[in-house]
């Protein structure tokens, strides 16, 4: 893996939540699990969580279809353990 993109950069990526016309915006993540699992979601979208995000440095992800459809349940990622964004390596 040769691309990388800085953090700060993914996080701008993941608060555009739709495009001007309304769609919903995909991207594919993968991430550290808080009990070490390293999880792939090659097709996900942002989504609310119940927690205090920007406290506890966490963000929503939900595993979505081609077409949009959810296809999981929300999923909270620590923004630390984010170690690829849409194929690129993830870097501070």
């Amino acid at each position: 893996m040769s691309e990388k993109i800085r953090r700060n950069l993914a996080l701008k990526e993941y608060d555009i939540k739709e495009t001007p016309d309304g769609q919903q915006v995909a991207f594919s993540i993968k991430f550290i699990k808080k009990n070490g699992e390293h999880v792939f979601m090659p097709i996900a979208a942002a989504c609310g969580l119940s927690q205090h995000m920007s406290k506890n440095r966490l963000r929503g992800v939900i595993p979505v279809d081609k077409q949009g459809n959810s296809i999981g349940h929300p999923t909270p990622v620590n923004i630390d353990y984010i170690t690829e964004w849409n194929g690129k390596e993830v870097v501070l």
